[in-house]
C-alpha cells in the first residue's frame, strides 16, 4: 500500500502554506547556502527538460494531489532534491502502490521542464525491512531534516551516500545512535553549516587537551574568551578531543557520543527555530506512555 507521509510530518500544511522560508549565508565560509521553504510552486524555478533513468533515490515525503495523484519529494544521488508528480498513484490499480515508500532506496525515472517532474517510473530496488519502534521515528526525523534543510536540484552525491548509509543502520542495526550522529555532521559540513574543527578562531589548530567554547554562528574559540560573547549566545563547552573526534567521525566512546548530540542539536536547533515535528511528536508519545 502507498505511504502518504507518516503524521509527525503535516505534508499537506507545507503544501498549503505559499511562504518561502529563507535564512541568510553561513557564516562559516564553506557555502552560501540559503534554506527555501520545502514546496514551492511548480513555475518558480526554471529548468532545462530533461528525462532521467533509473536513478536511485529515497523518499522524503508526500502529499494527496489533485484527485489520485501524489506529489512526492525524493533526494537522488546525482541531482539532489527533487519534486516529482506520481499521477494516479493513489489509484488502486496502480503500479506506484507499495513502491514509494520511505527508508528504503528506490529506483526512479521521470521528465519535465519545470520544477515538478512528472515520475513515469518507479521499482523497488532491494533493501532492508521498514523501521520499527522507536527506529520509525529516527527514520522520520533523517527524512525531516533531509526536507528542511536541503535545496532543490542541489546534487550532493556524499549527501546521498550518508542517507543510505544512516538509513541501513536504522532499518537493521539494533543501536543507530552513532550512525545518526555521523549522519546530523555529514549533513551539517555538506551543506555549509558547520564550524572549522581543524582550526579555532584564531586560526591555531585544535589541540585535544584544550577546552573550547562552540556556538551556532561563529567559531570555535579557546573557552577563556567565551566571555566575549554576548551571554544570551548560547553554546557549549566541549573539549578538544571530542571536537577531533567528531570532526572524524569516530563515535567509539560514549562521552563522544553524548558530546556529538549536545553539538549537533545546537546547530540543527539554530537553524531550525520552529522546531523539529518528529522529534516533538516522539517526545508527546513518550510523555503519554509512561505518564510523565
Amino acid at each position: 500500500m502507498i505511504l502518504p507521509y507518516p503524521f509527525p510530518l503535516d505534508i499537506q500544511s507545507i503544501l498549503n502554506n505559499k511562504n518561502i522560508f529563507r535564512r541568510p549565508p553561513t557564516r562559516f565560509g564553506k557555502m552560501h547556502h540559503t534554506i527555501t521553504h520545502p514546496f514551492h510552486t511548480p513555475d518558480q524555478l526554471p529548468m532545462t527538460n530533461q528525462r532521467i533513468n533509473h536513478e536511485p533515490v529515497f523518499l522524503l515525503a508526500s502529499a494527496p494531489w489533485r484527485e489520485s495523484s501524489l506529489w512526492v519529494e525524493v533526494f537522488s544521488r546525482r541531482y539532489g532534491r527533487v519534486a516529482l508528480l506520481a499521477r494516479s498513484a493513489r489509484k488502486r490499480q496502480s503500479e506506484l502502490r507499495g513502491v514509494l515508500v520511505p527508508f528504503v532506496p528506490v529506483s526512479a525515472s521521470w521528465y519535465g521542464s519545470q520544477e515538478l517532474k512528472t515520475l513515469h517510473r518507479a521499482e523497488w530496488i532491494g533493501g532492508w525491512p521498514q523501521p520499527q519502534g522507536r527506529a520509525l521515528f529516527s527514520g522520520l526525523y533523517i527524512n525531516e531534516l533531509m526536507l528542511k534543510l536541503t535545496t532543490r536540484e542541489d546534487p550532493i552525491p556524499e549527501l546521498y551516500d550518508a542517507l543510505e548509509a544512516v538509513m541501513r543502520a536504522v532499518c537493521g542495526e539494533n543501536s543507530h545512535t552513532a550512525a545518526l550522529r555521523r549522519f546530523e555532521w555529514t549533513l551539517l559540513n555538506r551543506l555549509g553549516f558547520a564550524p572549522d574543527l581543524f582550526h579555532d578562531g584564531n586560526d591555531e589548530a585544535i589541540r585535544a587537551e584544550e577546552t573550547y567554547w562552540l556556538t551556532p554562528e561563529n567559531a570555535v574559540v579557546p573557552i577563556e574568551e567565551a566571555e566575549r560573547f554576548n551571554p544570551r549566545n548560547h553554546g557549549v563547552a566541549v573539549g578538544g578531543n571530542i571536537l577531533i573526534q567528531l570532526r572524524e567521525g569516530d563515535f567509539t566512546h560514549p562521552e563522544s557520543l553524548g558530546q556529538s548530540l549536545k553539538i549537533t542539536r545546537l546547530l540543527i536547533d539554530n537553524l531550525l527555530p520552529e522546531g523539529i515535528k518528529s522529534r516533538q511528536v516522539l517526545q508527546q508519545l513518550q510523555q503519554f506512555s509512561f505518564g510523565v
